[in-house]
């Protein structure tokens, strides 16, 4: 009951905020079964965080129910959106116990928009919570699941100097050879992201993988890194 106004605030503003018109091309671009009210993401993050703030959670577990609420009960892409967003308030900072409803987000939401969504609540969770964290993150990446296995690998996405190499080589190295494309992809962004923070890791990185590691990741990981000898 705590939540029941903040929900339903989100929920009617998502809906008088609806584009129909964009709606129908949001939805098939996500090539999503759930319909779309058409309303861009910062708009979702403005309504959410307005309403969070006239209506602000009671406790962590409120919060938590909140997001649950709102994510299992979605009848559109955007509830879920708002889900995410719900997750990085103050209230939900450094939380280890968020971890479980994460895993859920990325079971159950499986593709790439949602997945995609919780990869920075996992970095700062790893940041506050390493000695439990990275063991966890391992074990993600052996997953049956490649959704999982696509947060292990995205989980430190923006970390930078923060970032912890040994991790971000077990959890690729367990997905070498996976032939699955967000997992490939998955692999090149995490390397290109790194690669603005230590580039010589990355380049030796890829080169120890050889022909191990797929062309499309190869590429992206060097996307923004000039080639060997080119002093540019």
């Amino acid at each position: 009951m705590a939540n029941a106004e903040l929900l339903a605030t989100i929920r009617s503003r998502l809906a008088a905020a609806a584009d129909p018109a964009r709606a129908a091309g949001a939805q098939a671009f996500m090539k999503s079964q759930m319909p779309s009210l058409g309303v861009r993401v910062p708009a979702v993050r403005r309504i959410v965080r307005a309403a969070a703030t006239e209506l602000p959670p009671g406790s962590l577990e409120d919060l938590k129910s909140a997001v649950l609420e709102l994510w299992r009960g979605a009848t559109f892409r955007e509830e879920r959106y708002a889900a995410i967003e719900l997750t990085g308030l103050r209230l939900a900072a450094g939380e280890l116990s968020m971890l479980p409803l994460y895993e859920e987000i990325i079971r159950s939401g499986a593709w790439w928009d949602l997945v995609d969504g919780v990869s920075h609540r996992l970095c700062a969770l790893l940041q506050a919570h390493r000695q439990e964290l990275a063991p966890e993150l391992r074990r993600w990446s052996a997953d049956p699941d490649f959704w999982i296995r696509r947060a292990s690998i995205t989980a430190q996405l923006g970390a930078k100097s923060a970032t912890d190499p040994a991790l971000l080589a077990d959890v690729i190295d367990a997905n070498l050879h996976d032939q699955e494309f967000f997992i490939r992809k998955a692999i090149g962004w995490a390397l290109r992201d790194y690669a603005s923070t230590d580039p010589g890791w990355v380049r030796a990185f890829v080169e120890r993988r050889g022909p191990g590691l797929s062309p499309l990741s190869r590429r992206e990981a060097l996307r923004k890194l000039p080639a060997p000898g080119d002093g540019s």
